[in-house]
C-alpha cells in the first residue's frame, strides 16, 4: 500500500485499471517522491505490439474509473518490466531504478 496525500492507495488496483486499457499489455506501479518529498504513484507501462497511447490518455483513463487521487502522477513507457524466472514483476528493481535516476 502507498500513502498518497494521506490516503492509502493500492498499487495493484491502479495496475489492474491500467491493464483494462486496450493498448496496455502490462503495468507496474510504485511510489515516487515528488519535489516536495510527498509520495505519488508512478506507473511503468508496457504497450501491446503495434499499439499507441499517450501519457495523458492513460491518466484520464484511470481517473474515469478510480477516485481521482489514485491516478498515476508519473508515467513511463518501457519495453519490458523486470521479472523473476516465474514471471513475477520485481517492483524493487523499479524502485532502485527511480533512486538512481
Amino acid at each position: 500500500m502507498l500513502k498518497v496525500s494521506g490516503i492509502y492507495v493500492s498499487p495493484f488496483e491502479v495496475e489492474a485499471t491500467l491493464m483494462q486499457h486496450p493498448s496496455v499489455l502490462e503495468a507496474a506501479v510504485i511510489g515516487k517522491e515528488d519535489a516536495e518529498g510527498l509520495t505519488k504513484t508512478k506507473a511503468f507501462v508496457v504497450l501491446k505490439d503495434g499499439s499507441t497511447a499517450t501519457e495523458e490518455e492513460l491518466k484520464v483513463f484511470v481517473k474515469e474509473r478510480l477516485a481521482p487521487y489514485k491516478y498515476p502522477r508519473f508515467l513511463e513507457f518501457v519495453q519490458e518490466l523486470p521479472k523473476t524466472a516465474t514471471g513475477k514483476i520485481q517492483r524493487f528493481r523499479l524502485r532502485e531504478r527511480e533512486k538512481q535516476a
